[in-house]
């Protein structure tokens, strides 16, 4: 970039985040558990050996500027495409002119596809022989569960790298950087307070285009001093990325949200609701309080009364969908539910019981007749019509389902509390001698 580039009104329109995106392995930000040196990826892009791959990650983690960096360092075309905007004749297009590549001068083609989540399965199936085929390299780009939302022939012709959010460190420096860098906010002379740029970087939530955003604005909208300099203090923050610092320290925020828990425990709604609304009050985003409420819904309530965790879930969906203030009634129906219902920890005992003889006994010896008799050999089709049909016995009917080495193991105790009264009266009925 020269002098002329710096004073084009283009790239003076863009935005901070674009100007400051990394051109480079060794400028990329964050991710070093996939980009670190000598990581697998990492020699894939430097060797130009990459094959079809899908990063999957939360927004402003760097997905798309990886993806631009391999497109720089690679000797091939690349092809961005999004896909919200692109339909099925813009893959064939992108795929024929790949083909032709290939073929004419022997040129492998890049696709990166963003938001690759959102291609149906007609898009999917457009794209699909050409990645089987190696006509293209494809690099998808999504925010969603790829396992979850996308086709799974296309997922298992591809690679999946899972993005994390960025540490506060990282963000914090990037912003450092992007105020004395000359493709950054150099030219502004600003300077930012450093509880002004650790508050920006707090509220992004790992989202580095939001910190830049964020950013850019408090510069811009801040006036200049006598001498022409811009002094970012923490008040300016606050309002370019709209989340006031919170108004205690970081111990006192632990210790509100530890107290917060153990009212949940404790069945004191009251002290819950105080302390869940001086957390919001002084900063806490609602949903760090609503993810908690539904751990111990589970946790504290569990079996006791299971409709807790629907509730606490319920909750969280409809923040989700209303946000505040309306979504914080919700919220308060769900912390007095989870307060005032029986308690229990059968659930958590249970839980760490079984994943203990898990983890030390790993007894695979399945009884014969649980097992899959779809392609079993003549012996174990023998032996799976030994298997009770509990419906056949009226819905219920004893017989043996763990393994020899843990048949006498008995890992949930109901208590005599809540809803649990009646799991104990059932397990009675039923004549359960575990």
């Amino acid at each position: 970039m020269d002098l002329f580039d710096l004073n084009n009104n283009e790239y003076e329109a863009k935005p901070l985040a674009d100007k400051m995106r990394a051109n480079t392995l060794e400028e990329f930000i964050g991710q070093s558990h996939i980009v670190s040196e000598g990581s697998l990826l990492r020699r894939a892009i430097k060797l130009d050996r990459l094959g079809s791959c899908i990063f999957w990650g939360p927004p402003g983690c760097g997905k798309t500027t990886l993806a631009n960096i391999i497109a720089s360092t690679t000797h091939g075309n690349f092809v961005k495409l999004n896909a919200v905007q692109s339909g099925v004749a813009d893959v064939k297009k992108a795929v024929e002119d790949a083909r032709n590549n290939l073929k004419m001068y022997n040129r492998k083609t890049y696709l990166l596809l963003d938001e690759c989540h959102r291609f149906n399965k007609t898009q999917s199936d457009s794209l699909l022989p050409a990645i089987e085929q190696g006509t293209i390299i494809f690099i998808g780009s999504t925010t969603e569960n790829p396992f979850a939302s996308m086709t799974p022939a296309i997922v298992s012709r591809c690679r999946v790298f899972e993005f994390k959010r960025l540490s506060e460190t990282d963000i914090i420096g990037a912003l450092k950087k992007a105020l004395v860098s000359r493709k950054g906010l150099y030219a502004y002379k600003a300077q930012c307070d450093e509880d002004a740029i650790k508050h920006i970087a707090e509220m992004s939530g790992g989202d580095l285009r939001t910190a830049y955003n964020a950013l850019e604005l408090a510069v811009l909208t801040t006036p200049p001093d006598g001498e022409g300099h811009i002094h970012v203090k923490l008040a300016d923050a606050e309002q370019s990325i709209q989340r006031k610092a919170l108004s205690y320290n970081e111990d006192t925020y632990y210790d509100m949200l530890s107290a917060f828990c153990k009212s949940l425990r404790g069945s004191d709604s009251d002290a819950a609701l105080y302390y869940a609304f001086r957390l919001i009050e002084g900063g806490c985003d609602p949903l760090i309080i609503l993810r908690r409420l539904i751990a111990h819904s589970s946790e504290d309530v569990g079996m006791a009364d299971p409709n807790a965790l629907v509730v606490a879930t319920s909750a969280l969906y409809a923040f989700e969908k209303m946000g505040a203030p309306e979504g914080l009634i919700p919220m308060a129906n769900a912390i007095i539910y989870v307060c005032e219902a029986e308690k229990s920890n059968s659930v958590i005992i249970a839980l760490e019981k079984a994943r203990a003889a898990a983890r030390e006994v790993r007894d695979d010896n399945i009884p014969p007749y649980l097992m899959d008799n779809t392609f079993g050999d003549a012996k174990t089709k023998a032996q799976s019509k030994n298997y009770k049909y509990p419906h056949d016995y009226g819905g219920y009917v004893e017989q043996q389902y763990l393994p020899d080495s843990l048949k006498n193991e008995v890992f949930y105790h109901p208590t005599d509390h809540g809803y649990e009264q009646t799991v104990r009266e059932t397990r009675k009925k039923k004549g359960k001698t575990r």
